[in-house]
């Protein structure tokens, strides 16, 4: 089972696929604080494996440039001014509809049913960025949570715009270890359950209770938990963050093959952290080696992004 949404052109929600416009603008965008990490080898993915299927394993080394990474994920307060000053449409707006979870939804709401084996996620008209849950929403009061129902279309050109990019797995698994080696999650390997909170994830049995034990229901703001040794927040749990790199997995077996055909056909990109709809019951994704995947113009009410930046080693580092 999973928390996560299908993609906009899979199963009973196939439409046309739109191109996002390219931002007008360039204007830098003012954001928060960066992390620099320098050039070294590193690995991504894990040896230690618990959903095989989505190519978590086995680890693999690799070498990475020297770059940046912001400390959070975009606000809704960031990206409104980002459409404000140039814009700016999303694919959500675009096609006219999103996918959210059905628990968000005010009593009454309007919505289309999944026929897919993931009832808990609904299509409703006019869901969007400005309004995740539909037009009977906004985002009163949340200002400092991360923006959501954002494709990745909308994300590369948010990250043009501020002169910015999206990670690569890699680069996010680095940072979310924060230097602590081979951890399972951001904070180490301490397990998360229903009263020990580390992150905002589902708390209690999906999808239909929801203790609230970390707090939130939906989204939290992005300064709600404890940042990890390197100081980023958010890296578990909250919302699921886009990268660079597109889905693949990593294996010869005809499953995995066929996976790939699919995440070829759909563009597909991965997505890693997991978010607040998560739980080990059924989507244990909010492990650092975990990761998910949706089509580059799908948005969701739990995914957002952050940035990173290419940034000019200094004089004398070596990765070794």
């Amino acid at each position: 089972m999973t928390c996560c949404a299908h993609s906009r052109s899979s199963g009973s929600w196939r439409s046309a696929e739109l191109e996002a416009g390219a931002a007008q603008g360039k204007e830098i965008a003012d954001g928060p604080a960066r992390v620099r990490f320098e050039a070294t080898k590193s690995f991504v993915g894990t040896d230690r494996p618990l959903i095989a299927e989505d190519g978590e394993g086995p680890a693999r080394p690799v070498r990475l440039d020297a770059f940046e990474i912001e400390i959070e994920t975009v606000t809704n307060d960031r990206f409104a001014a980002f459409v404000a000053a140039t814009g700016y449409v999303t694919e959500a707006e675009r096609f006219g509809w999103s996918p959210v979870f059905i628990g968000l939804l005010a009593e009454g709401a309007g919505y289309f049913a999944n026929e897919g084996r993931t009832p808990w996620w609904v299509r409703v008209d006019g869901a969007c960025w400005k309004a995740p849950e539909g037009p009977e929403s906004d985002l009163s009061g949340r200002g400092d949570h991360p923006v959501v129902q954002v494709s990745w279309n909308d994300a590369r050109a948010f990250a043009r715009w501020c002169g910015g990019r999206l990670p690569t797995e890699a680069e996010w698994e680095h940072a979310a270890r924060g230097g602590l080696g081979d951890v399972r999650y951001p904070w180490g390997d301490a397990e998360p359950d229903d009263n020990t909170v580390y992150c905002n994830i589902w708390q209690g049995g999906f999808p239909h209770g929801n203790t609230l034990a970390d707090g939130y229901f939906g989204t939290s703001p992005v300064h709600a938990f404890e940042a990890n040794r390197a100081g980023l927040y958010g890296m578990a749990g909250n919302v699921w963050e886009w990268t660079q790199d597109g889905f693949r997995v990593r294996s010869l077996s005809k499953a995995a093959k066929a996976r790939n055909r699919h995440a070829a056909t759909q563009h597909e990109k991965v997505l890693k952290g997991g978010s607040f709809l998560c739980h080990s019951s059924y989507c244990h994704r909010y492990r650092i080696a975990a990761r998910s995947a949706l089509a580059m113009n799908s948005s969701t009410s739990n995914a957002g992004f952050r940035l990173a930046y290419d940034i000019d080693p200094q004089p004398g580092s070596d990765p070794g």
